[in-house]
């Protein structure tokens, strides 16, 4: 597989297989990923990953907290500013329509909505999870570095024939989650991952997020 192959076919993978994966294996694709860029070689970047009983522990931890407050925790770092304009906004609304089309479920099921979205918080029931961890410290270059890391684990993901979906909704259990993994003083947990081998016959893997065209994006100067 040749890098273009693996960036247009990956998709958030919502359905998983029943397939593990070995303790080899996921070394060998997070020492590859260390070659991924990383200004002035800081690699600010940690993971943890789980799977087994340590992944079911996060998963019943999500399940006390979020049944108590299914809002989740403060933070000041939300998942998408406030008020967000467009055309963001109406891009971020169309891909949720789009999901919830490929599922069958109605605008006005509530119900089965929040069911389906409550599977972020088991992982999919993908075998593994990656949570990535970075120094609150780090300034906004860091977080573009390992924001680098974290595509290149997504496409050698898709080389191995996993699929992976990048989870920033554990930022609402950020300080369960960071009492949890006993992470230091000035470690932020990020956001949560999770890998598997995907089902492709379920009907939520067909979805592609529709994506803008170049001329809306870029401007091309001196050609």
């Amino acid at each position: 597989m040749d890098v273009k192959q693996a960036v247009n076919q990956r998709i958030s993978t919502r359905a998983f297989l029943d397939k593990p994966i070995s303790e080899a294996e996921v070394r060998d694709w997070l020492e590859t990923a260390q070659r991924a860029p990383s200004g002035g070689n800081l690699q600010p970047w940690r993971t943890i990953v789980v799977t087994g009983d340590e992944k079911q522990a996060v998963i019943d931890l999500a399940q006390k907290k979020l049944a108590g407050n299914p809002r989740g925790e403060p933070t000041d770092r939300p998942i998408y500013p406030p008020d967000l304009w467009e055309p963001h906004e109406s891009r971020r609304r169309r891909v949720g329509e789009m999901m919830y089309e490929q599922l069958g479920i109605p605008r006005e099921d509530k119900a089965g909505r929040i069911q389906w979205f409550s599977r972020n918080f088991r992982f999919f029931d993908a075998p593994i999870a990656v949570f990535f961890v970075i120094d609150k410290r780090m300034g906004h270059g860091q977080w573009a570095h390992t924001g680098m890391y974290m595509q290149t684990l997504a496409l050698l993901a898709e080389e191995r024939g996993w699929g992976s979906c990048f989870q920033e909704c554990w930022g609402i259990l950020r300080d369960t989650l960071h009492d949890h993994f006993q992470l230091g003083e000035t470690e932020m947990l990020y956001c949560g991952m999770a890998v598997g081998w995907p089902d492709p016959d379920h009907p939520v893997n067909q979805l592609r997020a529709e994506r803008a065209s170049v001329d809306e994006i870029a401007e091309l100067k001196g050609f």
